[in-house]
């Protein structure tokens, strides 16, 4: 990962609760997931071009 350790996922992740709310984390979670996603896609389809 980036050299994260527990301790401070779990910092990371209380501070997200206390900015975002526990009803919106989950969505933020999956719209975070989804660019990611597609960032890793587009990054697959540039090499496979260059290849």
């Amino acid at each position: 990962m980036l050299g994260l350790g527990t301790g401070e996922l779990l910092v990371i992740l209380a501070v997200a609760l206390l900015l975002f709310g526990a009803k919106r984390l989950p969505e933020l979670a999956r719209s975070v997931g989804g660019c990611l996603s597609a960032f890793k896609k587009g990054l697959k389809e540039s090499e496979e071009r260059n290849v």
